[in-house]
């Protein structure tokens, strides 16, 4: 399996962390959500590197799955996973998150307001 692709994705502008998904060949996706703490010391640049320490920590992890507990909470369900709304094809989900971002930005989203001043001659 080789890393053929990676996307950074913001989480509301940065604020709150990144996304960080690594693409495989195979076409499978590993998505690490990078939180940011109060000094904002996640950024862009350094998100892809913090992604990575913690996928290594969790591989270097024995994992217990009868430990974990289903949604519904009984011990030895099947564990499962969420696919992210771009790989599952959630358009709804998508747009969801576009309009986040849209709001999140605002008014920096809104185009520029040109207007002209006329003066009136006699």
């Amino acid at each position: 399996m080789q890393l053929v692709g990676m996307q950074v994705v913001p989480e509301q502008m940065g604020k709150t962390g990144f996304t960080v998904e690594f693409v495989c060949d195979d076409g499978s996706v590993a998505s690490v959500l990078v939180k940011n703490d109060r000094q904002q010391s996640v950024n862009r640049l350094n998100a892809v590197e913090k992604a990575q320490q913690l996928m290594s920590a969790l591989a270097r992890q024995e994992v217990d799955v009868d430990s974990f507990n289903s949604e519904r909470g009984a011990p030895g369900d099947t564990v499962t996973a969420q696919p992210s709304a771009r790989s599952a094809g959630d358009h709804d989900a998508i747009e969801e998150q576009l309009d986040q971002g849209l709001e999140d930005s605002f008014p920096a989203s809104d185009p520029v307001s040109i207007s002209q001043t006329t003066i009136a001659k006699r």
